[in-house]
């Protein structure tokens, strides 16, 4: 009798016990009053169901918090969650008094700031990532307020190492791909417009089209970056060449060059990790291994901040780089309000370009173009410049309907890489680097 009632009584504890646990539970999946006092509760959580359960609370209470709300959050963050200043202090003393690797390690430690260790919390809930992701989507509408840029930089921190290249899967999307996928492929196509299911057919379905795309393992279905690639005889001239409905398909045996025509970043959460030149590469090893005739690898890209660079400098009268017989010609011409150059007015536009893609900078130094900087850190060459390529409102408003091709030379690519990034110089064909030397404008940094 003795040993049932033992055996009764431990029933009725584990019983209550559970009974606890699971109201405990509810009440910790209960939407906090406050995003802050959330993120103080999921910090100080002992527990790992515990810990998880507040943070997915927290990051439902986000989700569901106006506009307002979620930037009073982030201006939290910066406030309130940054280093534990006594605890700082106290390691700083230690490390004056006994300078080595534990006092460092305990320096380094108590120098983080509390936030990160909540982001590390957060991504620990199923879908945490990627509302980590959606999450520094909305710091970076507010990123030039006070403390922003600090808790910004957490986030590029964890992101740098949770989307390292390692755990990035490459996969080629084709026709026969998820509808809800080739879905977000139209909804995050950034360069050349995909207007319905119908376009997108005309550039997975042919055997000379490819479409490659970087996903991670925690954002399932996400594509993070992706490439398209037109399969070609030859490095084409305008993108109606490649994205024409009427355009004769090649068989992909037959194709010598491919074509990377548009790269699209899809999370804008992720600004600042780069996935672009692992991608590239990576395609390149694909496309050599799947069609070893292939021989040419290059780009046709935009070029998206020419003319608002040329507007700025025709409006500097003591421009270093418009000279006489430019301001002459530009203003024989008028106003430029997004019409189709004509033919005779491509040499002199040709000449420009090569002018702000070799010249122009940012405050950093670096090439002024985005697409330019990209290419050429990942040390590709500036092979060509293509007038009357494309057409479209967005590109003569942006370029004047110019696009440029930048050729990953296999065999140059390291070589190129370093000359611009340690000297600058950048590496050109020969025929661009005739029509730098007519510009006029000396020291153009370039190289063969």
């Amino acid at each position: 009798m003795a040993t049932i009632s033992f055996f009764t009584d431990m029933i009725q504890q584990i019983t209550e016990r559970g009974r606890t646990l699971i109201v405990r539970s509810r009440d910790e999946l209960r939407t906090p009053p406050d995003l802050a006092q959330g993120a103080e509760d999921v910090l100080s959580s002992k527990g790992e169901a515990s810990g998880v359960a507040r943070s997915k609370s927290l990051l439902e209470a986000y989700a569901g918090a106006g506009a307002e709300k979620r930037q009073i959050f982030l201006q939290t963050l910066a406030g309130v969650f940054g280093p534990d200043t006594k605890w700082m202090e106290e390691a700083i003393e230690n490390y004056r008094r006994e300078p080595g690797p534990a006092t460092a390690l305990a320096l380094h430690k108590a120098a983080e700031p509390r936030r990160q260790e909540l982001f590390r919390r957060l991504n620990r809930v199923q879908g945490g990532t990627l509302a980590l992701v959606r999450m520094r989507e909305d710091l970076l509408e507010i990123s030039k307020q006070p403390g922003m840029a600090e808790v910004d930089n957490d986030f590029w921190h964890l992101f740098n190492s949770w989307f390292n290249r390692g755990f990035l899967v490459l996969s080629r999307l084709d026709w026969t791909a998820p509808a809800h996928v080739l879905e977000k492929i139209i909804r995050y196509e950034a360069v050349h417009r995909i207007g319905n299911f119908e376009d997108l057919r005309l550039r997975l379905a042919p055997q000379d089209r490819r479409l490659y795309a970087f996903f991670h393992p925690a954002l399932v279905d996400e594509p993070l970056i992706f490439v398209e690639v037109a399969l070609m005889r030859e490095i084409p001239g305008s993108i109606d060449a490649v994205l024409s409905p009427e355009r004769q398909e090649l068989p992909a045996g037959n194709a010598t060059t491919a074509v990377f025509y548009s790269i699209s970043n899809c999370q804008k959460g992720l600004a600042g990790v780069s996935f672009g030149n692992f991608l590239i590469k990576q395609v390149v090893e694909e496309l050599r291994r799947d069609l070893p005739i292939l021989s040419t690898f290059v780009t046709l890209s935009p070029i998206p901040g020419f003319l608002a660079w040329l507007a700025a400098e025709q409006a500097d009268e003591q421009s270093r780089y418009l000279t006489a017989r430019y301001r002459e010609r530009l203003a024989d011409l008028g106003p430029f309000d997004g019409r189709q150059l004509q033919p005779d007015s491509h040499d002199l536009f040709s000449e420009l370009v090569a002018l702000y893609l070799l010249k122009a900078k940012d405050k950093q130094g670096r090439p002024l173009d985005p697409v330019a900087r990209f290419h050429l850190g990942n040390g590709a060459r500036l092979e060509r410049i293509h007038p009357h390529a494309d057409n479209s409102r967005k590109g003569l408003l942006q370029s004047a309907g110019f696009m440029v091709s930048y050729l990953y030379d296999l065999d140059a690519i390291e070589r190129s890489h370093e000359l611009f990034v340690e000297t600058g110089q950048i590496v050109t064909s020969n025929e661009v680097r005739h029509l730098a030397q007519r510009t006029g404008v000396s020291h153009l940094a370039v190289a063969l």
